[in-house]
């Protein structure tokens, strides 16, 4: 059963990916609105601006960045899935609308049947990290000391249903620990309760967690990306700690309303692509802390289908069924 919804999901997303040929023409003749479902100075609105002024370059024509935020940013998300199939609205989708997805069957469109997707754009790595007093100096020796104490080792989470707390469900699992879900209202406060030593560890965006550890007052023990991010080159991953193939990351990718035509969504992630090799883009998504991505359509989509496959199972062993939309991450 479950190979079949697999299936299901990946043939879904490729059939988004290659909608019918069309012929993209004079593309773009007037300006493209990028809709994010987050507020201004969020991660979203950088990663759109970021890149969208480039694409603007590329393609001749204004991006018009729109901030649409709420329910997690599913409510721009609706906006941008009932939009015309023409390629003039597109969103900045995210990770947050994959958990969103998983989590709740009550959201009014379907991000993996309602979207085309075009081009990943930008992650933001994850890192785990515990409080000095914990006593641990690798990822190994966290596991070891969680077996040792089951359902005693506490970790901090930016919400439920957030990326953060279903990574940190999705290691209990694949390690066989139990650990004990501290949920917060965002960063800040879960940061302040790690760094007071009243939650055992963290799973946080990179650029939050390293100055702490930078300064001595967290212990780094390894990243959550594919590969070593820039910001930490000599921090392991946690498959390379001894979880193999995990992989967990906050990511951000352009998409266009499912039925869009193909020769519009291959001229957008042409654009899309080549900025993400400018030099002067990749200078300025690394000094904001993001890594940048970039590739295929197709890839695009077979990527987001293993992200629903995973974070599907995190969900159910975090026991969360029908909620509302989670907050963004």
């Amino acid at each position: 059963m479950q190979r079949v919804a697999v299936l299901g999901l990946t043939l879904a997303l490729t059939a988004v990916a290659a909608v019918p040929q069309g012929r993209a023409g004079d593309f773009p003749s007037r300006p493209i609105h990028l809709i994010i479902g987050f507020p201004p100075g969020s991660a979203a609105d950088i990663t759109a601006r970021l890149v969208g002024n480039a694409v603007s370059q590329t393609l001749g024509q204004q991006i018009v960045i729109e901030s649409r935020p709420g329910a997690g940013s599913s409510i721009a998300a609706e906006f941008v899935a009932r939009a015309p199939k023409d390629g003039y609205t597109l969103y900045i989708g995210t990770s947050s609308n994959v958990t969103n997805a998983v989590i709740s069957s009550k959201l009014s469109f379907d991000f993996a049947k309602d979207f085309a997707p075009v081009a990943p754009l930008t992650g933001l790595p994850l890192i785990l990290a515990v409080h000095p007093s914990l006593g641990v100096s690798s990822f190994k020796e966290l596991i070891a000391l969680a077996k040792s104490k089951p359902g005693e080792l506490t970790y901090a989470s930016v919400g439920p249903g957030t990326v953060p707390h279903l990574s940190t469900e999705l290691i209990g699992v694949r390690t066989n620990i139990k650990l004990v879900h501290v949920p917060y209202q965002g960063s800040p406060p879960a940061v302040t309760d790690l760094l007071a030593g009243r939650v055992s560890m963290m799973l946080g965006v990179a650029s939050t967690i390293l100055p702490h550890v930078d300064a001595g007052r967290l212990k780094a023990l390894a990243s959550g990306s594919a590969k070593r991010p820039h910001i930490a080159p000599n921090l392991p991953t946690i498959a390379e700690a001894g979880l193999p193939d995990f992989e967990a990351s906050v990511w951000f990718g352009l998409v266009a309303p499912a039925g869009t035509p193909r020769a519009v969504i291959e001229k957008l992630a042409a654009a899309a692509n080549g900025a993400l090799k400018s030099d002067d883009v990749i200078a300025k998504l690394k000094a904001q802390g993001f890594e940048p991505l970039g590739g295929p359509p197709d890839e695009f989509a077979q990527f987001i289908a293993r992200e629903m496959v995973k974070w599907a199972a995190a969900a159910e062993a975090a026991g969360l069924r029908e909620q509302q939309a989670p907050p963004p991450t």
